[in-house]
């Protein structure tokens, strides 16, 4: 007839039934024969391989006393283990999580040195498509991928065409944006493309839809 085998559960109570049979029925006052504390130290951690344990092992399940010393050692291995699997689970979550920051800091740096404040509030401005004032260009970087354009003292909200061209009037970019005023500037957000610009001197051109183009120096570099 064929008897249910034992559950993991149940196998874990007869384990430990026996556990605590070797503590109790096999008393060793005068510790005759007993392991020194650095073998069973070294059996409970592991650090001594099953075949060089072997011999000790008929004297460890046959005296209450060394195998109480041997348990002790075995539950401090096992809670040491558990420590260090979380210390180095604790170190792992906070590395990934400095890499995480770091990469979004240096993508939110990245785009902060991809955005640049072009200020045309106070620049002399050219009607129609040039040529442009005598005075110093406006400086940008060809990898610039969004400009904050502060327009002239006065320049109302609404939407605007914004475009740059060579000096001899070749387009490089067209695009437009929708101007806000706050805190007395007018500020019109638009995003650009410069990959197809050579580095040299330029024509940046900003109108309200309807009206003229208005233009400034500007050199790419």
């Amino acid at each position: 007839m064929n008897e249910k085998a034992y559950s993991a559960k149940q196998e874990k109570d007869v384990l430990a039934a026996l556990g605590r049979g070797l503590l109790k029925e096999f008393p060793n006052p005068e510790r005759v024969g007993c392991l020194s504390i650095e073998v069973i130290a070294a059996i409970a951690s592991h650090r001594m391989p099953l075949w060089q344990a072997e011999p000790y092992l008929d004297h460890l399940t046959s005296c209450s006393p060394c195998y109480r010393d041997f348990s002790q050692r075995r539950e401090a291995y096992r809670r040491g283990r558990m420590r260090t699997i979380f210390a180095v689970a604790a170190s792992v979550l906070i590395v990934a999580a400095v890499a995480t920051w770091a990469v979004v800091r240096r993508q939110k740096d990245a785009q902060i040195a991809r955005t640049v404040v072009v200020d045309l509030s106070n620049r002399s401005a050219v009607r129609g498509a040039g040529p442009v004032p005598a005075e110093p260009p406006l400086e940008i970087a060809r990898n610039v991928s969004h400009l904050d354009i502060y327009l002239p003292l006065g320049s109302s909200d609404g939407s605007y065409d914004v475009r740059i061209s060579t000096a001899k009037g070749e387009p490089l970019f067209a695009g437009e944006g929708v101007a806000k005023v706050q805190q007395g500037i007018t500020s019109l957000p638009v995003d650009v493309d410069l990959s197809s610009a050579s580095p040299g001197l330029h024509v940046l051109q900003v109108r309200k839809i309807g009206s003229e183009w208005n233009s400034y120096p500007l050199r790419v570099h």
